[in-house]
C-alpha cells in the first residue's frame, strides 16, 4: 500500500468538500487504487480535522475494560468500524477489526495486555543453577500464559478424544447391523432354495 503525505491528502478532501467529485473519481484522478482511502480520509478530516489526515508516530495503549468496550459495542450495533472509530476517536480503523477478531477467537482474555520479554525460570540464584546443570533437570514453566495454553491443549484434546470414541462407537455399530443384515439375508436364501 502506498503511503500518501499529508499535503497530498488534504488536496484531495479539500477538492472533494469543493464538490469537484466523489470518491470514486478522485480516486481515479489520482490513481488511488482504492476509493475506500478517499472516502477515509474524507471521514477523518471531518472528525479530527488536520490531525486525522497525519500519520500518527506515537504508540497508544488501551485499558482491557476500553477495548472490551469498543468490541462490546461493535457486536451489539450494526456500525462499521470506521464509523465506530470515528465515534471513538480511534485513527485507525483496523485496530478494531483486530480487536474484534481476537475476542471472537479467545474470548475476553485475549484483549488483556501481554506480558513482554523473556518468561523468568524457576531457579534464579546461582547455585540452584548449577545445582541444576549438574543433575540435567529441566525447568517448569509455570507462568500463568502457559498453564492456560496447557489447560486449553487438555481440553482440546479431550474432546478430540471424545469426537473419535464416539465415531467408533457409531462405526462398530454400523458393522454389526450390516453383519445382521447379511446374515438375514443369508439365512432367507438358504430358506428359500
Amino acid at each position: 500500500m502506498a503511503k500518501y503525505s499529508f499535503e497530498f491528502k488534504k488536496k484531495i478532501v479539500e477538492e472533494y468538500l469543493a464538490g469537484k467529485g466523489g470518491h470514486r473519481y478522485l480516486a481515479d484522478k489520482y490513481d488511488i487504487p482504492a476509493k475506500s482511502n478517499v472516502k477515509k480520509w474524507i471521514n477523518n478530516y471531518q472528525a479530527f480535522g488536520d490531525a486525522g489526515l497525519l500519520r500518527s508516530r506515537k504508540y497508544i495503549t488501551y485499558s482491557f475494560e476500553y477495548k472490551l468496550h469498543v468490541v462490546e459495542l461493535y457486536l451489539s450495533s450494526e456500525v462499521s468500524y470506521q464509523d465506530l472509530a470515528l465515534k471513538q476517536g480511534i485513527n485507525n480503523p483496523a485496530q478494531i477489526v483486530k480487536w474484534v477478531n481476537d475476542f471472537r477467537i479467545a474470548g475476553p482474555d485475549a484483549l488483556r495486555p501481554k506480558k513482554k520479554g523473556r518468561t523468568k525460570s524457576l531457579n534464579s540464584n546461582k547455585k540452584n543453577n548449577k545445582l541444576q546443570k549438574i543433575s540435567d533437570v529441566a525447568t517448569v514453566d509455570t507462568s500463568t500464559d502457559h498453564v492456560k495454553k496447557l489447560v486449553d491443549e487438555l481440553l482440546k484434546l479431550r474432546i478430540e478424544n471424545a469426537y473419535l470414541k464416539e465415531l467408533r462407537r457409531l462405526r462398530l455399530e454400523e458393522e454389526a447391523l450390516l453383519k445382521k443384515q447379511r446374515e438375514s439375508s443369508t439365512a432367507s436364501e438358504e430358506t428359500s432354495n
